[in-house]
């Protein structure tokens, strides 16, 4: 994989027990990712001569080996396999076009059907991969309506099943069988499918991420944050310095984007009729567009929302920068099946 991705030089390797620990040399780390910070390293690698095509890749490989926290793979073809479904997830992303509603829910129905016990599952006959895209990808114009976590759900499934045609085809096969049954959502998704990278006590540094990786933005403003989808935003780190934007895909976020419009959803607030908070978007995207024309007021906002996120419940100096990231599990023949 490390000659496969053009990184093999520039990596140091060592017996460490049972085990062989890769790390990237110092010299380079410092040359591409300085201060941990992996939102230039596309660009690094641009001037560097590295290929247009052999970009995305290479930017995983490298950041994978300089993760603060290291990755453990129990199979010679975790690795490998990692990288494949992180881009996967990445050309996924990508072009993944929804229409955010978090109190509708729709699916194409040539591919899906709904019931409350078990949500949206795929109708017999259609293969797993093909319904997703159809949910995620539509062609015909129309976009489905999708929270962004359960729309990042899709992603990571669609990137999981991916891989599983090419390497792991009766896994696939487990994965079809289970949403032509039932739907796994929500915290059981996390459990059967993802790992978090990083905890509360050792968090990883406000500017690391590795494309592939499913982040999370919380919203530090606590009036707000009571309006149903804007708690915060899960997406995607794309590389690049870019965030998936399931809404705008032609418009991907950097990190000053977003946390601009998080920092805005506070000056969007209102309540309807019932009494519900609601959020007023096209007021938010004035306020974004005035803090952009103000470069003092900007940098402050900026400031104040790079700061990691308080802890669950606390509303107090933080900002909307998660401790952690997350990932698919090990998807190789050789560990353990998850559903």
């Amino acid at each position: 994989m490390l000659d496969e991705a053009g990184v093999a030089a520039v990596v140091h390797s060592q017996e460490d027990g049972d085990a062989r620990r890769y790390s990237l040399r110092p010299e380079y780390a410092q040359r591409w990712l300085p201060d941990d910070d992996s939102l230039g390293l596309r660009q690094r690698l641009l001037a560097a001569g590295t290929a247009e095509h052999e970009l995305l890749q290479r930017e995983i490989v490298l950041s994978l080996l300089h993760s603060p926290v290291p990755y453990v793979f129990y199979c010679p073809e975790g690795p490998a396999a990692a990288v494949r479904v992180r881009r996967h997830i990445v050309e996924a992303a990508r072009v993944t076009a929804l229409s955010f509603d978090t109190d509708a829910a729709e699916r194409p129905s040539e591919a899906w059907r709904y019931d409350e016990t078990t949500g949206f599952t795929v109708l017999p006959g259609v293969p797993l991969i093909d319904a997703l895209t159809r949910a995620t990808q539509p062609t015909n114009g129309r976009r489905y309506a999708f929270s962004c976590y359960r729309a990042t759900e899709y992603v990571i499934l669609l990137g999981l099943a991916r891989e599983l045609a090419a390497h792991n085809p009766d896994r696939l096969a487990m994965l079809q069988r289970q949403w032509e049954t039932r739907a796994i959502m929500s915290r059981e998704f996390h459990d059967t499918f993802l790992d978090e990278h990083g905890s509360n006590e050792a968090p990883l540094p406000p500017r690391f991420y590795t494309p592939g990786d499913r982040v999370w933005f919380r919203n530090p403003d606590e009036a707000s944050s009571d309006a149903t989808g804007y708690e915060g935003s899960w997406v995607f780190y794309l590389g690049g310095g870019l965030f998936s934007n399931f809404w705008h895909p032609e418009r991907p976020y950097t990190l000053e984007d977003k946390c601009l419009e998080i920092f805005h959803w506070r000056h969007g607030l209102y309540h309807d009729d019932a009494g519900e908070p609601c959020i007023d978007e096209d007021r938010v995207e004035r306020r974004i567009a005035e803090s952009h024309a103000r470069p003092d007021e900007r940098d402050a906002i900026l400031a104040r929302m790079f700061r990691l996120r308080d802890l669950a419940g606390t509303y107090a100096d933080g900002g909307c920068i998660d401790r952690t990231r997350e990932h698919p599990r090990c998807t190789c023949p050789t560990a353990p099946a998850s559903a």
